[in-house]
Order: structure tokens, then C-alpha cells, then sequence
């Protein structure tokens, strides 16, 4: 029964309400505070200027915090155990507009970063056709390769190879002997496997060339650099080819020939490497110097 004088066990509405404070006897009511909707933090109070400094939060010019205006101004406690270092917008060490990651600058990452194998500007044209591309290797050797540089040729870089190899075979004397001396049944896989090992070596010695332009700096795509490598090795040695298919491959007017084709190969090997790579010609005739070297043994050694 004592229990129940002291009040426990009432109903709730005889309890003293305790969810506001009541203003003393005589004071004015306060007013209401903003309305704040649930899950919202309410704002913090306005920040008090630090004694004997300038006051970070003091408005700028046209009535905006100071970190909107020009300058910003100098606060002592800044960088300190419980402060923040003010800064403008479009300021280094904050964030711009058009900033990238987010509209955040990062003194580590704006830089241009350097990706292997892919270009940053676009194509400088269309493909071309494979007629134009043929006759553009032989007329204008810099703008077909320029423009080529970011396509792949293996259908017109394979089928020329393959032709070039099946044609070599009579290129050299000991080997037309061989071949135009045995049985059709025999000659025929005799030149097939030959034009096959030609396209091979192409692709190889066009890999050989596309790793060391990477390696001397070059950014260009493996695939343009081995077919149009391919195509070169072909379009040089065909009219070696086309006199040593007639005169015979020991002919002097031949070898003079073969070797004005491996200059000109040469030629166009490096300006080939520099558009697809980016290099200058000195590096770009360094990195095809294995592949020229190679066809002077393997072609044109063979003939002289």
C-alpha cells in the first residue's frame, strides 16, 4: 500500500510532464527553434572568431564565406590539433572545377600517364582499302603509314607474304632446280610449306621489331607494326623476284637490284616504325636493324 501513496502504479497522465524545461517565473517564452526533420543533424552555431585573430568564417565580398571569395584569410590556428587549413576554390591543395577523380586535383595522378600499346589521339583517317594501301606503301610511305598506324592488315599482310613466299622459292636457283626437276606431287607441298615458313618468319621478325620499338620508348600496337613489317619485307624484294624468276638470281643487273630493294626496305622500316611508334628515324631503323639483317641472310645473300 506504501507503493501505491508514493505514486507507483498511477496512470501516466497524473505524472509530471518532463519533456520541456519551463521558463522561470517572469521570463519571456522562448521561441520555438527551426524545424529540423528526423535523421538530420541541426546546424552548428555560427563559429566564434579566435581571440586576437582574424575570424576564418567572416564573410567575403559579395556576402559569401571566405572560402568562396579571392583570398582566403590568414588563420593562425590553421593546420593545428583541431582545425582545418582554408582554402579557395580552384586552389591547389583543393577542389576546382573539371578537376579529374571526382573534382578533386591530385598532384599525383594529373599527370598524363603512359599506356603501352595505346594511342591517346585518335585515327588520322579511315582504313584504307587494300588497293590503297598497296600502292600507298610504294607512293606515300609516310602518310599511309601515319594513317594506318592504329588498323590491322592481316588479311592483305598474310595473302602478299603468302604469294611473295610461293614466288621465292624460284628466286633461287639451287631451290627452282630442285623444284622444276621433281614430279607435280612433289613440287607443289615443297612450295606450299615454303610459302607458309615465309609468312611465318614475317611474323616473327615483325615481333622482333614491334619489342624492341617498345623498348626503345615506342607506344605503337603490335598488330599494324607485324603486318605492315610484312608487307614491306614482301613489296621490297618483288622486283628482285620478278628479274630473278627470268635472269636468275646470280645475274650482276639482279644483285644490283636486291641491294637497292634492302636500302629501300630500309627506308621504309623506319619511317614505318616511327608513325606507328612514335620515334625518331634513329631508333626506328635500330629497332628493324634485326629484321633487315635477317632478310640480307635468309633473301638476298642466297642470290649473290
Amino acid at each position: 500500500m506504501a507503493g501505491f501513496r508514493m505514486g507507483r502504479g498511477r496512470h501516466p497522465r497524473n505524472a509530471p510532464q518532463r519533456h520541456g524545461t519551463n521558463p522561470p517565473p517572469g521570463a519571456a517564452p522562448q521561441a520555438p527553434g527551426p524545424y529540423v526533420p528526423y535523421g538530420q543533424q541541426t546546424p552548428p552555431p555560427r563559429h566564434t572568431p579566435h581571440p586576437g585573430g582574424p575570424d576564418p568564417w567572416q564573410q567575403g565580398g559579395n556576402g559569401e564565406p571566405e572560402y568562396f571569395a579571392g583570398q582566403p584569410a590568414h588563420d593562425p590556428y590553421a593546420n593545428n590539433p583541431g582545425h582545418t587549413q582554408q582554402f579557395r576554390i580552384g586552389d591547389d591543395h583543393g577542389p576546382g572545377p573539371g578537376d579529374a577523380h571526382g573534382g578533386y586535383r591530385d598532384e599525383y595522378t594529373s599527370g598524363a600517364t603512359y599506356a603501352a600499346g595505346h594511342t591517346t589521339a585518335p585515327p588520322a583517317g579511315p582504313r584504307l582499302h587494300w588497293k590503297q594501301l598497296l600502292s600507298g606503301i610504294v607512293l606515300r610511305p609516310n602518310a599511309t603509314f601515319w594513317q594506318m598506324r592504329d588498323y590491322a592488315v592481316w588479311g592483305p599482310a598474310i595473302l602478299v607474304t603468302f604469294l611473295y613466299g610461293l614466288l621465292a622459292v624460284f628466286g633461287l636457283d639451287s631451290a627452282r632446280e630442285d623444284v622444276l626437276g621433281t614430279t607435280f606431287s612433289n613440287a607443289v607441298p615443297y612450295v606450299l610449306i615454303t610459302g607458309v615458313a615465309v609468312v611465318l618468319s614475317g611474323l616473327v621478325l615483325g615481333t622482333v621489331t614491334h619489342t624492341l620499338a617498345r623498348q626503345f620508348g615506342g607506344d605503337g600496337a603490335w598488330a599494324p607494326t607485324v603486318g605492315l613489317s610484312m608487307l614491306i619485307m614482301s613489296i621490297t624484294d618483288a622486283p628482285r623476284l620478278l628479274f630473278a624468276l627470268f635472269l636468275g638470281g646470280t645475274a650482276p643487273f639482279v644483285q644490283i637490284v636486291g641491294w637497292i630493294t634492302w636500302v629501300a626496305a630500309g627506308a621504309l622500316f623506319a619511317s614505318m616504325v616511327s608513325r606507328s611508334h612514335d620515334l625518331p628515324w634513329q631508333k626506328a631503323l635500330g629497332a628493324a636493324s634485326i629484321q633487315l639483317l635477317a632478310l640480307l641472310v635468309l633473301i638476298k645473300l642466297g642470290t649473290l
